[in-house]
C-alpha cells in the first residue's frame, strides 16, 4: 500500500534545522488531514513501506514566517496569581473560536510581560530524514476524527 490521503502513516524521522538535530523518533499519523507539515507530507505522497525520503521544507509549509505582529507585551495580570513567569516558559491562550494559542514568554519586567505567539520553527527552513514504516487504511473512528487512534483507543 502506499501513502495517500486516508491512509495511516508510521515514520522513523530526524529534523535538523541549520545543522542542528532539533527532533528525532518515530510518528504515526493521518495523512492528508494536516496533521503534520504539509512539506513533509506532500514529500511523502505516493512512497511505501521502506522508503527514504530526505526533504528540505520552507518556511512557507512548515510552521509559517515568522510573524513580527506575533510578539506581543501583555499585563501580568492577564496571568493566573501562582503562574511562574520566566523567560523560555510556554503558556497556552484561546482564540476566539476556543482553539489553543501556544506561547512563548520572551521577558517579564514589571507589570509586563513580552510573549510571542510564533511557533519555535517559524521562519525556519526544515531538514527531514524520513523512512517510512508502515501504511495502513485509517478505520472509520479515524477519520471521523481526523487523527490516528492508538491500539488503546483514544483519550478525548
Amino acid at each position: 500500500m502506499n501513502v495517500a490521503k486516508d491512509s495511516v502513516v508510521r515514520i522513523d524521522y530526524t529534523l535538523h534545522v541549520e545543522n542542528e538535530l532539533i527532533d528525532q523518533g518515530q510518528l504515526e499519523y493521518l495523512h492528508g488531514h494536516r496533521n503534520i507539515v504539509a512539506g513533509l507530507e506532500d514529500a511523502l505522497d505516493g512512497k511505501a513501506v521502506g522508503d527514504k525520503v530526505s526533504v528540505s521544507v520552507p518556511p512557507e509549509k512548515g510552521y509559517g514566517l515568522y510573524d513580527p505582529e506575533g510578539v506581543q507585551v501583555l499585563e501580568r495580570r492577564a496571568f493566573p496569581a501562582d503562574a511562574e513567569l520566566e523567560e523560555g516558559a510556554m503558556f497556552y491562550a484561546e482564540d476566539p473560536q476556543g482553539n489553543p494559542m501556544p506561547f512563548t514568554i520572551l521577558n517579564v519586567e514589571g507589570s509586563e510581560v513580552t510573549v510571542d505567539f510564533n511557533h519555535a520553527l517559524a521562519g525556519e527552513t526544515l531538514e527531514f530524514e524520513v523512512t517510512v514504516t508502515g501504511v495502513r487504511p485509517a478505520t472509520p473512528e479515524e477519520l471521523a476524527h481526523g487523527h490516528v487512534h492508538g491500539p488503546e483507543g483514544h483519550g478525548h
